[in-house]
């Protein structure tokens, strides 16, 4: 498979994101790596937002909750290369109702090869790294091949129906 090299600059792009029971573990780990994360641009979902703006005296960019959709805006952030890697503290002994969108976020940064810090200690080694505060170029596969797959059906059908998809806005691959 080929590889494709997606830069990321001095300042990271960091999500940060927390399950009911272990908020209080990101705010304390956020407030003792603050210095750390304060050059960076940071993004978190619902409450834990709110929470790490009022604690750590910066701005963060606020997201949805996640089961009200924060999960889902923060993988579509990965995919679009608005998000360099994430901090996701999950509770893995409480079921979750969104269960699904934790799964598909967890996804879509294995999938962009983004780091993700599930633990504490996961976040301490990624936020002590010096690559933190360097730049660094992670490589992805080139997915060119999987966009551009034959899709079975599609090659009966008329172009004119597909350029009149492509002209109306819709996004082809």
């Amino acid at each position: 498979m080929n590889y494709k090299k997606i830069p990321m600059g001095l300042n990271k792009k960091i999500a940060l994101v927390a399950h009911d029971n272990k908020k209080a573990d990101l705010i304390e780990w956020s407030k003792f790596n603050r210095d750390l994360l304060a050059h960076h641009k940071v993004y978190a979902t619902g409450t834990t937002g709110v929470v790490l703006e009022c604690e750590l005296g910066f701005p963060i960019i606020r997201l949805e909750s996640g089961p009200l959709g924060g999960d889902q805006q923060i993988g579509a952030k990965i995919v679009d290369g608005d998000i360099d890697f994430l901090i996701f503290f999950w509770d893995p002994l409480e079921p979750q109702p969104h269960d699904p969108d934790v799964k598909a976020l967890l996804r879509m940064a294995v999938v962009w090869n983004i780091p993700i810090a599930c633990d504490r200690a996961s976040a301490d080694f990624i936020i002590s790294s010096p690559l933190m505060d360097a730049k660094y170029e992670r490589l992805v596969p080139d997915y060119a091949g999987y966009r551009n797959r034959p899709i079975p059906g599609e090659e009966t059908k008329p172009a004119k129906k597909k350029d009149a998809l492509v002209g109306a806005g819709a996004k082809t691959g």
